[in-house]
């Protein structure tokens, strides 16, 4: 099957978005969960969460354009600076797909999907409980791309909670050791399983290929 440019664009709406947002394969599934200075928490899945540097800790996660449509997570992030981001596992894989129902700013994702809200050492924004890898951040800096309106939102990890048992021998974060899982396309979640581990790359090292 080969679809040229001008296929892709006139494809059915919902059919280009499944296909378009599956190409770039799995991708993780996140939980960000943020608060207004009113008390109103929100919460709202990702699958764009990506990593930007280890020198300062920087996360960064894709926001679609705001224009008339209702950002809770980009208007509670502006107010007051504060996110989570938090790993979505088997054990509530369901509870976190319905949190991308657009909902009332007065009805918060946590109730209504049967998450639970944690606060850890006095962070304003609200963790997932039932999450097992979640981080803390503070709001750096926002990017817009102008080409489709997206912004590109960056934020550094000032707290980051993880069970001891997921760190290997080689300091490696095992993931499947927590059933995280994967999203690919709007709707599809995939289990993760470790394959095989290597060491760091020194071309000194290299196996023979031929």
């Amino acid at each position: 099957m080969h679809y040229t440019k001008e296929q892709i664009e006139k494809m059915e709406r919902v059919k280009r978005l499944k296909i378009i947002n599956a190409v770039s394969g799995i991708k993780p599934a996140n939980l960000i969960g943020t608060i207004s200075n009113d008390g109103m928490t929100n919460l709202a899945i990702f699958s764009s969460v990506v990593h930007l540097g280890s020198d300062p800790a920087l996360m960064g996660f894709i926001m679609r354009p705001v224009g008339d449509v209702p950002r809770h997570t980009y208007d509670n992030i502006l107010q007051n600076g504060s996110y989570t981001i938090n790993h979505v596992h088997q054990s509530f894989v369901k509870n976190a797909h319905y949190t991308s129902a657009k909902l009332q700013k007065e009805e918060s994702e946590f109730s209504r999907c049967a998450l639970t809200e944690e606060y850890v050492d006095g962070f304003k924004a609200p963790f997932v409980e039932e999450s097992y890898l979640k981080m803390g951040l503070k709001f750096v800096e926002a990017i817009d791309i102008p080409i489709n309106g997206t912004i590109l939102m960056i934020g550094e990890i000032h707290h980051l909670i993880l069970p001891e048992y997921s760190i290997g021998d080689h300091k490696d974060i095992d993931l499947s050791s927590m059933d995280t899982v994967g999203i690919s396309g709007l709707n599809s979640y995939y289990s993760l399983h470790k394959i095989n581990e290597f060491p760091y790359v020194r071309v000194s090292e290299m196996p023979d290929f031929a």
